[in-house]
């Protein structure tokens, strides 16, 4: 199968047959696990012991207490990154989801931000503020192809959670967003062409032309797939037009309504940005790698903008390797989205990593077919094979101030699970300190419940 390795995933593959969904298939991926090492009194592992503090559960609910010692961790932060080390397991989403819940309970934190499109973050932001429409309907026609991994039990239950908490507390919403760069939906379009009809009906027909052809009509799937079919020149007019769109409503005053226009402004911005991230030439290493860039970029620059303008704390969700500091792939991947929120908004960002020892996750396999992987302890020499060594079973510690010698260790890159959304994935040299403020290591993961499709 040909496949682009482009910006739809930081190890995803974006491909030109559709992934096949439905219950994973089973593999192994691992030789026959070493045992566990026993426990160990040696000098990094005795450091890591001091700093580290035990995680109850990951599971939502029941007493928090346990995350206290993470409230302050992420302190005055106004966007904290939590990361994955997979994006198939159900413990990380699970713990997101629990930590989400203490963020905005103890932290003041209002907005949840999945690494997912932007017109999909409003249609799920429009279930938990109002409660309009139906979010297991609304995941099932989103998260198609590259995204299905995010239709999964555990963040339908964060999103009924959110919608749940307004109910509750009408006046204080928390918001869901979506970051991401890869889709847009049909409704976003109507959004922007709605907004110039009313407030700049003379810029109307001009403002037809550039969007003409691009407005979806198919699945989210379907979408991604014809669009990759289309010749590179052509997705280079397309890129052309959106931006020429973007520039005409840019350049209007706001006129008697200027949190609309800005709102209309983004959209454009976010429909520019889809566009904008297929105009490379997959064929092309260098054009791969800056296609990586762009999108990491974009998915910064949603972040900050929904921040300054909605006003809210933002918990990002997405790989390790878009929330950290350094790429794990500085070939395919030369700047990651972590970097760009660190420029942006210096100590205001917090990075918080996540690790597994050993455990389970989905991914698709070599022919396409979502898959179970089990992966075994980790191997010597690995970052996760000394973590697992801490007392802890679960834990989270901060690696900006973790004695010696276990941050002269932390800052050293040695191979480390990196495992997106294809397998086998990894793994990568990784120096923890280097690309995490934070870092919450499992002891075991299993594959989360991928919803029926």
């Amino acid at each position: 199968m040909r496949r682009h390795r482009i910006a739809t995933g930081v190890t995803l593959f974006v491909t030109l047959g559709a992934v096949t969904a439905g219950t994973p298939a089973v593999a192994e991926q691992a030789p026959d696990p070493p045992a566990r090492v026993a426990e160990s009194a040696t000098p990094v592992v005795a450091a890591l012991d001091r700093a580290a503090h035990p995680l109850r559960t990951v599971e939502p609910g029941g007493d928090t207490r346990d995350l206290r010692p993470l409230d302050r961790m992420v302190g005055d932060a106004r966007v904290v990154g939590l990361g994955e080390a997979t994006h198939g397991s159900h413990d990380f989403f699970a713990l997101k989801g629990r930590i989400f819940r203490r963020l905005v309970e103890e932290k003041g934190f209002c907005t949840f931000a999945l690494e997912a499109p932007w017109s999909t973050g409003l249609r799920l932001d429009a279930y938990v503020v109002h409660g309009k429409g139906d979010p297991r309907r609304i995941m099932r026609e989103e998260f198609q192809r590259d995204y299905l991994w995010w239709d999964n039990a555990d963040y339908l239950r964060l999103v009924e959670w959110m919608r749940a908490y307004n109910v509750r507390h009408p006046d204080d919403p928390v918001r869901f967003m979506g970051d991401d760069t890869a889709w847009t939906g049909p409704e976003l379009y109507d959004r922007v062409t709605a907004h110039v009809a009313e407030h700049h009906p003379g810029l109307s027909a001009r403002f037809a032309e550039p969007y003409r052809g691009l407005r979806p009509t198919v699945a989210t799937g379907e979408y991604i797939e014809r669009y990759l079919d289309k010749p590179y020149a052509e997705r280079r007019a397309m890129a052309e037009r959106t931006g020429e769109a973007l520039r005409l409503l840019r350049e209007r005053e706001p006129g008697e309504d200027p949190e609309a226009h800005a709102w209309a402004v983004q959209h454009a911005r976010a429909i520019d940005h889809t566009v904008r991230q297929y105009a490379f030439d997959f064929t092309s290493p260098e054009q791969v790698a800056a296609s990586m860039r762009y999108r990491d970029e974009a998915m910064a620059d949603n972040v900050v903008r929904w921040q300054r303008h909605t006003g809210t704390r933002i918990a990002v969700s997405a790989h390790n390797d878009h929330l950290g500091y350094v790429s794990a792939d500085p070939v395919h991947c030369p700047r990651v989205q972590g970097a760009y929120l660190r420029d942006r908004l210096g100590p205001g960002y917090v990075s918080v990593g996540l690790s597994f020892d050993r455990g389970s996750f989905n991914a698709t396999g070599p022919d396409g077919t979502v898959r179970r992987w089990t992966l075994g302890p980790a191997g010597p020499g690995s970052n996760e094979h000394t973590l697992d060594r801490v007392r802890h079973r679960d834990y989270v510690v901060d690696l900006r101030t973790v004695g010696a010698p276990a941050d002269a260790w932390l800052s050293r890159a040695r191979p480390t699970r990196r495992i997106g959304t294809a397998c086998p994935d990894g793994p990568c040299e990784v120096a923890l300190a280097r690309s995490h403020d934070v870092l919450i290591h499992l002891h075991e993961v299993r594959a989360a419940r991928l919803s029926a499709r």
